[in-house]
């Protein structure tokens, strides 16, 4: 007679799931991250993970076929690195965030705030028409949302894109800064690499640092934007804009709405 297995030590349903359908070898992903994906498969999210698009300084970014709960051909999962990340160095936009008000100062409570924060900053965007990806689920460190291009194909960061007008994508790019103030919230890393470009059509990504406009510094942060994105289209476009005069009438006819 076969001996039973103590439940103890058998693994959970996510783990067996995650380690069947993705194949890895052990030391790719820690125990937690595995964990964590393993929950998207579960709740439908994800149904077989590809492969590895992007690699940055605190997160990866990964492929995914859907599962039966989202409409779309590709998912894109997001996973915050813990070992290695530097989120200690943005906790100024955390810190004076009243959504999180109690930070434990571990880097494992930090990039799972960081990845909540991005999924929630999403979640209004989405809800201000905002382009941007929307936002699928958020698992600890795992984040899976929305896939930007076009036949399997990542869409390229406004810095790698030749725009035919760059004057109305301006406008488009700064319309959506407007949308999102609206909604009480600044993206505040607004720069050429964290906009895609789909066909003419701009959109805002990375949204892990965007604060309220209850946070000390969310003006400073509006500005910033504001002028990264007139240096960047006046210096490779000509075009002439003054960033004052937009930041003044997107606080000003805000708090008239």
């Amino acid at each position: 007679m076969a001996r039973r297995v103590s439940k103890r030590k058998r693994p959970s349903r996510e783990e067996m799931v995650l380690r069947e359908q993705l194949k890895i070898e052990e030391g790719v992903f820690d125990t937690r991250t595995m964990l964590n994906l393993g929950k998207l498969f579960t709740h439908n999210i994800i149904s077989y993970m590809h492969f590895i698009i992007a690699r940055g300084k605190e997160s990866d970014i990964y492929l995914a076929e859907p599962g039966s709960a989202i409409k779309g051909d590709i998912v894109v999962v997001k996973i915050f690195r813990i070992e290695t990340s530097s989120f200690d160095r943005r906790l100024d936009y955390i810190i004076g965030d009243p959504r999180f008000e109690k930070i434990k100062r571990n880097m494992f409570h930090i990039v799972n705030t960081w990845c909540k924060k991005e999924f929630g900053n999403l979640k209004l965007a989405e809800i201000a028409n905002v382009n941007a990806p929307k936002p699928y689920a958020s698992f600890g460190n795992v984040l899976a949302m929305e896939f930007i291009g076009e036949n399997g194909v990542p869409a390229k960061s406004l810095k790698e894109s030749e725009l035919e007008n760059p004057e109305k994508v301006f406008k488009e790019i700064i319309k959506n800064v407007k949308k999102l103030y609206r909604v009480d919230l600044v993206h505040g890393d607004l720069s050429e690499y964290n906009i895609l470009m789909k066909g003419e059509k701009p959109y805002i990504i990375d949204f892990g640092q965007a604060v309220v406009t209850a946070h000390p510094k969310a003006f400073e942060f509006l500005k910033r934007d504001i002028t990264n994105m007139v240096n960047y289209f006046s210096k490779k476009y000509n075009l002439n804009e003054d960033p004052e005069e937009i930041f003044v009438s997107i606080v000003e006819k805000s708090s008239k709405e």
